[in-house]
């Protein structure tokens, strides 16, 4: 469980049981100080089989800035207007296997699957149709659209139902090392580096309001670079432990929906992603003779989302707007701003979105049973700040000619002049401009999960 000002709240609460085999001289509760490794005789294993089940329950607000208030205060912030309440929900299955080539040493693979995805919007409380800014522009046409059932208008509530996807976004792939292994040392932690793959493989995510069955994709279609950190110390009561992690696109493949159109576009590419968090796990019962173990394990985690493309809670519905084969679509594109006259360019349905803030408190009860076999319950409460959900430039402002620049412009002004290579095609006045974008505020998630994992 996919990215404003005020305070945008999510609770995410997850539910996930483990099951963990492990012969190790030193036997870590937390994953982080586990290690599969090679040519140790006795000590950690070779071969880490695991696969993690979730069942992801997302929920936030979309409120829209709205201008032209004649009682609002000139010196307030823009006022928003509510508009709808979104829900999520996502089945994802994770199969997982790290097996130690050396000392130390380990390589990775794993195949998300996405069994089932969907996400509908609701009028918010105290809004209905006939007050709603996203219907009086035109962006939702009638009572909205369902896309189980086209030739059905939604009733009540409801004014836009996606499409049901599934299938395999991505195949990762990593390599690890442990310069640092406290079965190997007792007096040192353990210390992981890592760095995964991420390529995409699946039918990328997009949508048709002709045939919305047709487009179940999961993928972003975005090869992405994960690099990451773990130290994790075992003490006779309690372990503590830290990760960190960078992750960023390095390859758009063609039929991505992360495109570049040229002319004034800029920040194209997915929103990168770096976090932290540590936590510390206290031993409620530990038996040496058996293995038996029970464990509590409090933590947090902070994760930044970058300024950058992505798929928002209202994607499905500015690709329903921009359809090309709707001339009258509101939020078609012109793709090519030089040209006279429109060149119409259907909106893609992905849209910039402002930096973000997720913040998580984090609890797992862990329970192992002898020295093979381990389970656990996860609960989160995520919490991020409000992001704007459309935030495209209008475009670049180029250096006035000659300069000796690659592109310029002929008019000495500070403006993005219309017909001219400055312009972003991206950019569309009635979501981009402030003043009339949407946010995302008041986000909770829920998630109720299960893993097993196996160590040889």
């Amino acid at each position: 469980m996919v990215t404003f000002e005020p305070m945008l709240r999510t609770t995410t609460v997850a539910l996930a049981c483990g099951l963990v085999v492990s012969t190790g001289a030193v036997a870590h509760a937390n994953p982080a100080g586990v290690v599969a490794t090679a040519a140790y005789p006795g000590i950690g294993e070779e071969i880490h089989v695991e696969a993690d089940y979730e069942y992801d329950i997302d929920r936030s607000v979309i409120t829209r800035e709205q201008v032209g208030d004649p009682a609002a205060d000139p010196l307030a912030p823009l006022p928003r207007h509510r508009e709808f309440e979104f829900h999520g929900y996502r089945h994802l299955l994770t199969p997982k296997i790290e097996l130690g080539v050396y000392h130390n040493v380990w390589i990775s693979f794993a195949v998300p699957i996405v069994l089932a995805q969907s996400r509908e919007l609701d009028l918010a409380s105290g809004v209905d149709r006939a007050n709603s800014t996203t219907f009086a522009d035109g962006i939702l046409t009638g009572n909205g659209f369902d896309a189980h059932d086209p030739t059905t208008p939604p009733a009540g509530n409801l004014v836009f139902r996606g499409v049901n996807r599934s299938g395999i976004p991505e195949l990762r792939g990593g390599f690890g090392l442990a310069p640092m292994n406290q079965a190997t040392d007792a007096t040192k932690p353990t210390w992981k580096l890592g760095v995964e793959g991420r390529f995409a493989i699946g039918r990328v995510m997009r949508f048709d309001a002709a045939a919305p069955g047709r487009q179940t994709g999961v993928s972003t279609g975005v090869d992405e670079l994960r690099v990451w950190t773990s130290v994790d110390r075992r003490f006779r009561h309690f372990e503590g432990w830290f990760e960190a992690f960078w992750q960023v696109p390095v390859y758009t493949r063609k039929t991505s929906l992360f495109q570049d159109p040229g002319f004034g576009a800029k920040n194209i590419e997915i929103s990168q992603t770096a976090g932290a968090s540590f936590g510390l796990e206290t031993y409620l019962l530990h038996d040496e003779k058996t293995g038996n173990q029970v464990s509590l394990d409090l933590g947090t985690r902070l994760v930044g989302h970058f300024e950058g493309r992505g798929y928002s809670e209202m994607w499905e519905v500015f690709a329903l707007a921009g359809d090309r084969r709707n001339p009258t679509g509101p939020l078609v594109l012109d793709g090519d701003p030089v040209t006279p006259g429109p060149q119409a360019l259907s909106h893609p349905g992905i849209t910039n979105i402002e930096n973000y803030l997720e913040t998580t408190a984090r609890v797992a009860l862990r329970a192992k049973l002898g020295t093979h076999v381990s389970f656990a319950a996860v609960g989160e409460m995520i919490w991020k700040t409000n992001h704007v959900i459309t935030f495209a430039d209008a475009g670049v402002d180029l250096p006035t000619c000659p300069t000796g620049a690659p592109r310029c412009e002929t008019n000495n002004n500070d403006l993005i002049d219309a017909g001219t290579p400055e312009v972003n095609p991206l950019h569309v006045s009635k979501i981009d401009l402030v003043g009339h974008r949407y946010l995302s505020e008041q986000n909770r998630s829920y998630v109720l999960g299960a893993s097993a994992q196996f160590l040889f």
